[in-house]
């Protein structure tokens, strides 16, 4: 279960970066199939809660995952379900960051509980997500 988990959240930051960069550039049906791909790892996360469960893992890494999908099933609801512009409205787009920054510190805590190294391949992946967001607004 480690290494789907830390696979999915190496893809999961990679993934957004490229979205970040694409959203910069104007380029929305890239935007569309990245954040589709996006929404796919809620499998492999889902594979994972199970197989941590199974296991008896540790509760803080079952919440973690229980965050990392919260995220994803509020995606899903704001970007596909109600179809709203909610990065529009203050009031809904801080609490989705909030949950956003939560489920990305989850797959960088859980990563480097379960192994240092990849834990740091997972950070900078993170980093170069923010790089691409700021990226994305400067200019």
């Amino acid at each position: 279960m480690d290494i789907i988990f830390i696979i999915s959240s190496i893809i999961f930051n990679v993934l957004v970066s490229i979205l970040y960069i694409a959203t910069k550039f104007g380029d929305m049906e890239l935007v569309r199939v990245i954040g589709i791909i996006i929404l796919f790892l809620i499998i492999p996360f889902t594979l994972a809660l199970i197989g941590y469960i199974k296991e008896k893992e540790e509760k803080k890494v079952i919440i973690s995952l229980v965050i990392i999908l919260f995220y994803f099933f509020l995606e899903i609801l704001l970007d596909y379900i109600l179809v709203i512009p909610f990065r529009d409205i203050l009031a809904l787009h801080i609490p989705y960051i909030v949950v956003f920054y939560a489920a990305d510190m989850s797959m960088i805590g859980v990563t480097f509980d379960k192994n240092k190294k990849l834990g740091f391949a997972v950070l900078v992946t993170f980093f170069i997500l923010l790089g691409c967001l700021i990226y994305r607004y400067v200019g």
